[in-house]
């Protein structure tokens, strides 16, 4: 089990958090880097903290850890993004630094809760008022959302079909399935924590 992160708790939010970046920054174990990368992704969730962790550049730091290969930084990393798309200048940032590639290669994680919010920040990524990514609804994310639709996993499911049907034009569905229809997709279904009860 990792420590908890060494920071004296009368240095402010912002000194706080400062010394969990430096922390992931500087150590060498992977436990602590799970550790710290777990407490950000949490910070992430209050829209108080969304000012110091963009002077923090912890977005990038999120980005980064996308294209790690430990699979809990992965999870941890694309949480924090989700937790920050709800703000839209996290959002303009995201999308700006070229996130949308590191975050659809998460669809296709073995990982059940790294494709779930995956599929949420991409939910936040195409939200009306953001400008429009050409990449959000790809073919290929779609026909991911298609293949998701149809899994045993309830949360998947239900993502998937309210991806497709708020956030994909008819034709652009319709497109998806004949396409699949002539294609294997290979991106696998993400492992779930517990087998599905019948």
């Amino acid at each position: 089990m990792a420590q908890k992160p060494k920071v004296d708790p009368h240095v402010g939010r912002l000194g706080y958090l400062q010394a969990l970046v430096t922390e992931f920054q500087e150590t060498e174990s992977q436990d602590a880097k799970e550790q710290v990368l777990a407490n950000l992704a949490n910070f992430a969730y209050d829209p108080s903290n969304y000012q110091y962790l963009r002077q923090l550049q912890v977005l990038d730091l999120f980005l980064d850890s996308l294209s790690e290969e430990n699979e809990t930084l992965v999870e941890f990393a694309i949480g924090g993004l989700c937790n920050l798309c709800p703000d839209r200048a996290n959002k303009e940032y995201i999308l700006q630094a070229g996130g949308i590639p590191l975050i659809t290669n998460c669809l296709s994680s073995p990982n059940e809760e790294t494709v779930l919010s995956a599929v949420t920040t991409l939910m936040y990524l195409s939200s009306p008022e953001a400008c429009p990514h050409p990449e959000l609804n790809s073919m290929p994310v779609i026909q991911c959302m298609l293949r998701f639709s149809l899994s045993a996993n309830t949360r998947l499911r239900n993502l998937a079909q309210i991806f497709l049907e708020d956030f994909c034009s008819p034709s652009q569905v319709t497109k998806a399935q004949s396409w699949q229809a002539d294609s294997a997709l290979g991106i696998p279904l993400p492992r779930t924590e517990a087998p599905q009860q019948p």
